[in-house]
Order: C-alpha cells, then sequence, then structure tokens
C-alpha cells in the first residue's frame, strides 16, 4: 500500500466509513494502537464549520466599507484645508483691510516703518491709525498726539487730525495736536497745512501753531524735534499744556492747589530729570513742588 493508499483509508477511518473487511484489514496494522490514541484525543476538539455565505458577505461587505473610511479621510482632509485657508484669508484681512493703531504709551516714545518705508515716531502718550491696504494710492494716517515724519520720496502723504490736516511730498515734519492747539513744523521739503478754512505752505525751519482759532508763525534752526532728544520745546504754552506734557513723558500724575497762571512759557524742559523739569515749571510760575509718591507730585503757591 502506497502513502496515497494508506492517507485514504486513514481518512475513511476517522470518519467511521471504513467496510468490515477494511476495518479488520486495519486494526491488524501495527500502528493501529496509536491511531486509536490520537482519534480518542482530538474526539472532544470542535471545529466550526466553515458557512461559505457568510464568508462571501463579510468579503462583499469589506470591499464596500473600504472605499467609505478612504473617503471619510479625504472629506476631514477637505474640512480642515478649507478652515486652514479661511483662516489665512482672515488674518490676511486683518493684517491688510483693517485699521493698524501704533501706540506710544506715557513716558514712552515708538518708532515704526509705514509699508513704504517711511518712518514715524511717535511720542509718549499719543497714537496713530491707518490702513495697509491700497497704500501706494491712499496714504493716509489719523493722528491723535504728536509725532515725526520722515516721508520717504514718492507720492502724496496726508496726516489728518481733529483740528486739521497736512499734507507733504517727501519730506520730514512735525505734527502735533494736544486739546486745542494744533501744531506743524517743517524740517525738509514743503508741508501744505489745512486748518478750518485755512491753508498755508511750510518750508524747512517754519512753525504754524493754531489755538482758539489764532494763527501764531515761527522759526527753528533744529533738524528735527527736541522730544526726540533729551528735552521738549515750547513756544507761548500755557501752564496746564506744559503740564500735561511733563505728565506724558514722565507717567506721572501732576495736581496744581493754586490758582492757575495765565503767563506762556517759552523755552525748553527735560525728559530725562523729572526733578529738574519740576523745578523750571516751580521758580516760572512761583510755586512749590512736593513729591507724594514717586509718580504723584503737588504744586502749591508758594
Amino acid at each position: 500500500m502506497n502513502a496515497m493508499e494508506k492517507n485514504h483509508i486513514l481518512a475513511k477511518w476517522l470518519n467511521n466509513e471504513l467496510t468490515e473487511d477494511q476495518l479488520a484489514e486495519f486494526k491488524a496494522n501495527p500502528d493501529n494502537e496509536k491511531y486509536e490514541q490520537i482519534k480518542n484525543y482530538t474526539a472532544h476538539l470542535e471545529v466550526p464549520l466553515f458557512n461559505e455565505e457568510k464568508v462571501l458577505e463579510h468579503v462583499i461587505n469589506h470591499k464596500k466599507t473600504t472605499p467609505k473610511v478612504i473617503a471619510s479621510y479625504k472629506k476631514w482632509l477637505f474640512k480642515v484645508a478649507a478652515v486652514f485657508i479661511i483662516g489665512l484669508g482672515i488674518v490676511f484681512m486683518m493684517q491688510n483691510f483693517a485699521l493698524q493703531t501704533q501706540y506710544a504709551l506715557y513716558g514712552k516714545k515708538t518708532t515704526f516703518l509705514l509699508p513704504d518705508n517711511s518712518k514715524v515716531v511717535l511720542n509718549a502718550g499719543s497714537e496713530i491709525k491707518y490702513k495697509k491696504w491700497n497704500w501706494d494710492n491712499n496714504r493716509n494716517l489719523e493722528l491723535d498726539g504728536e509725532a515725526y515724519f520722515k516721508v520717504a520720496k514718492g507720492k502724496k502723504f496726508e496726516v489728518t487730525t481733529v483740528l486739521g490736516k497736512v499734507s507733504v511730498l517727501g519730506t520730514q515734519f512735525n505734527v502735533k495736536v494736544r486739546k486745542d492747539r494744533f501744531d506743524v513744523t517743517c524740517f525738509e521739503g514743503r508741508v501744505l497745512v489745512r486748518y478750518q478754512e485755512k491753508e498755508l505752505i511750510l518750508s524747512p525751519g517754519q512753525v504754524v501753531y493754531f489755538e482758539d482759532g489764532k494763527q501764531i508763525n515761527s522759526t527753528i534752526a533744529t533738524a528735527q524735534p527736541e522730544w526726540m532728544g533729551n528735552t521738549i520745546a515750547f513756544n507761548k504754552e500755557n501752564l496746564r499744556n506744559i503740564l500735561d506734557e511733563i505728565q506724558r513723558q514722565y507717567n506721572v500724575s501732576i495736581e496744581v492747589k493754586a490758582k492757575y497762571s495765565s503767563e506762556l512759557f517759552t523755552g525748553k524742559i527735560p525728559i530725562n530729570n523729572l526733578d529738574v523739569a519740576l523745578q523750571i515749571i516751580a521758580t516760572t510760575y512761583h510755586l512749590e513742588s512736593k513729591k507724594i509718591t514717586a509718580n504723584k507730585i503737588i504744586f502749591e503757591g508758594k
């Protein structure tokens, strides 16, 4: 008996399919005892039936669900990409279409560049607003406070304040608007100043200021504003305005417990030495200064 026939007989024996003669011949085999042990050992084992229909259904369902997983993944990616693109769009609009604001806090100065590389220096307690969008065709700023401008050569440049406007073409100038006073100083080039119904052109070294409807013209010999150094220059300023400026420059609080003088002050006050600044005011207006705290000063009459 060859190996194939032997395996065939063994399979039929395991399935109880042997005839009486075949069974007698099988039991006479010397390996019969070993076969019986194997049969007894495996008799308790249960092999699950092979269900062709269930296997086919599983395969079909698997093929159907696989594309759904891929589609959901792609859909998720599209959503993320859409959110990312929208986010970039919002950032772009905020940076270019929204109004840009630059501040100089009390006791500080802020220097920054405009989109055309024009230089702006904000004095303490000031702010500027402008738009980056279409800057080349609309170079306009809104100023509240004081600022020095070094304008890039080229197109029209305009500074708007609540009291007036200044238009220039590649120049250096200073604009100051505090309460009811509007000051403009030209250092280079020419500037067009508009105040109410008035218009005038300033050349280098010329200064004009308006207060309560009055116009005062003056001249300077400096190449840039005094406040960009260590002093503040005043030209016929009243005491309230001077004290306001000192408060901005030193970030202090000043109280006057005396009658305000109507005398106008022309001169310079340091912005790097508070004691000297207070002494100048006290001497000029016959007052006595007292430091209550490091940031609070009181002026009293002598």
